[in-house]
């Protein structure tokens, strides 16, 4: 469990993830050797027709796969579009010695 690394709130990420641990991946490539890529070629080639005929998830996934995909961001502010504060502040507070 040490070597896994955590998400934020303490849950472990995803443990299926490293490069050698791929299964489907893998079995692709496999078939995709074994085949002398020909049918990958006719994939990729129907992936372009239908964006090409304005298929909205294949032009998605070509630029996915061309450009990267998009990464979101957010961006958090207080309620008056003040910045969040990033730190805790602790002030120690000495009791009344009423003896």
């Amino acid at each position: 469990m040490e070597d896994e690394k955590k998400k934020v709130g303490g849950q472990p990420g995803n443990t299926n993830s490293s490069k050698n641990n791929r299964l489907w991946a893998n079995t692709i490539r496999r078939a995709v050797v074994q085949d002398d890529a020909s049918r990958l070629r006719r994939i990729a080639e129907a992936l372009l027709d239908k964006a090409a005929d304005g298929d909205i998830s294949a032009i998605k996934e070509l630029g996915d796969r061309l450009d990267g995909k998009s990464v979101s961001t957010t961006e958090l502010s207080g309620i008056d579009g003040s910045d969040l504060p990033l730190g805790i502040t602790v002030k120690y507070v000495k009791p009344d010695s009423t003896d």
